[in-house]
């Protein structure tokens, strides 16, 4: 069995990061919260750049990004060029 690595983001492009993916999902913090299983207080911290998601959470972020298709691959190479 592998383990992957979650994705490694500087804690200010973790924020906006989220926030670009909420926004390009149509999603409310609310919604995007119940949908991580974290909640909306945590979304906001995320995004204002308080705090940073556990790497389980990152790993649910990311699914999601590559659930977009293209916009999320858009993000992802936005946020990390390598």
């Amino acid at each position: 069995m592998t383990i992957k690595k979650p994705l490694a983001i500087n804690q200010p492009e973790i924020g906006q990061i989220i926030r670009d993916l909420r926004l390009y999902a149509g999603l409310t913090q609310e919604q995007l919260a119940s949908t991580l299983g974290v909640t909306y207080s945590t979304i906001n911290r995320w995004e204002n750049g308080r705090s940073k998601p556990s790497p389980l959470a990152m790993g649910k972020i990311e699914e999601i990004l590559k659930e977009m298709g293209h916009e999320g691959q858009d993000l992802l190479a936005k946020y990390l060029p390598n």
